[in-house]
């Protein structure tokens, strides 16, 4: 393979997003872009860019022998039987998380994609930045020694709208999941066990979907290290994206980015500019190195750096979160699944 040739499916702001950073690359082409509700102005976008097909049926990228692999941006609802079409039809998978929001699902998908032989990466770009690379690092090489505590911050400078919330799944596995990711990625060892408290701070909405918006995990990993996770979904100064790691031998910690360092110090206080807006801005770097190493483990055929398995391990963390939520008590990843089933019965929801 001397370039691979990519059908984006899902042409929302993520889709269009992956569609420009692999247009970046030279050994990559988007080929086709596919919307269910793909109109006009999708095919100026398109043309403008050279993207020769734009459709609203995902089967004529599916069906495109020239396409070598796709990007599933589109909603969550649709990611397994979209991985499903993609493994059986020979193409390589680059998915956004989560997978699903159904943990036998998700196990169905990557089963799919195992047998078909094809790659999976899951889009948990946070792995890419370049401060949470230097931490991954420093605890890989012993610098710290063995990781004793880790503890991460991650807060939303706005809370989504109504509809948003409505299909996100909820907090635990729209946007703490990604903290669940990093918690892994750090700590160097699976999670096994996880106790959730959350509250209703910052609008009353969340809770109509039975949803919170501020909570804190703690994680006890199978290596014996502690983690904290703290989230909200409103913080009036900006996003808010800091990590440590505390071990054995020494700390490490990764602060904020801002705009620019700049500091105005006068005789009313120190002032500088709030962090980056939001995480478009946060991890844009993020992004286009999270595609450049997909495009570069198909061209090489190496293992892809995030797998499905990080994905299902993800979902598996924000699935005991939100039993233990519910039951008020910690929860094994071992009795997760079976503990939702038990609760989505009882609340006569199957």
């Amino acid at each position: 393979m001397d370039k691979v040739r990519i059908g984006i499916i899902g042409a929302g702001r993520i889709g269009k997003i992956h569609a420009d950073n692999v247009l970046r690359m030279p050994n990559a082409e988007v080929v086709a872009i596919c919307d269910p509700f793909a109109d006009d102005s999708l095919r100026q976008w398109a043309a403008a860019r050279g993207i020769g097909i734009v459709t609203q049926d995902s089967e004529d990228v599916m069906n495109h022998q020239g396409i070598t692999a796709v990007f599933i941006c589109s909603p969550t609802d649709t990611h397994v039987p979209l991985i499903k079409r993609a493994a059986a039809a020979g193409k390589h998978i680059f998915c956004e998380k989560p997978i699903s929001m159904d943990i036998a699902q998700t196990k169905e998908a990557l089963g799919a994609a195992e047998a078909a032989g094809v790659m999976l990466q899951v889009g948990f770009n946070r792995r890419f930045d370049h401060n949470f690379q230097r931490m991954r690092e420093l605890v890989r090489s012993g610098q710290i020694g063995e990781p004793h505590l880790v503890k991460i911050t991650s807060r939303d400078p706005a809370p989504p709208g109504k509809d948003y919330i409505r299909t996100s799944g909820g907090m635990f596995m729209d946007m703490t999941i990604h903290d669940f990711d990093m918690a892994r990625f750090l700590s160097g060892s699976e999670a096994e066990e996880v106790h959730a408290y959350g509250s209703v701070l910052v609008d009353p909405v969340f809770a109509e979907f039975g949803d919170v918006d501020t909570a804190i995990v703690t994680i006890r990993f199978e290596n014996g290290a502690l983690g904290v996770i703290d989230n909200s979904r409103k913080a009036v100064y900006g996003y808010d994206q800091r990590v440590e790691v505390f071990g054995s031998g020494g700390s490490a910690a990764a602060a904020n980015d801002y705009p620019n360092t700049a500091e105005i110090h006068t005789a009313e206080g120190v002032y500088r500019d709030k962090p980056l807006h939001f995480f478009l801005e946060r991890y844009n770097d993020a992004y286009i190195q999270e595609t450049l190493q997909f495009i570069s483990c198909l061209l090489e055929r190496r293992d892809v750096p995030v797998s499905g398995q990080d994905g299902y391990q993800a979902e598996l963390m924000a699935l005991a979160a939100k039993c233990s939520l519910r039951l008020g008590r910690p929860v094994k990843l071992a009795e997760a699944y079976a503990l939702a089933s038990q609760l989505l019965v009882k609340e006569g929801i199957q």
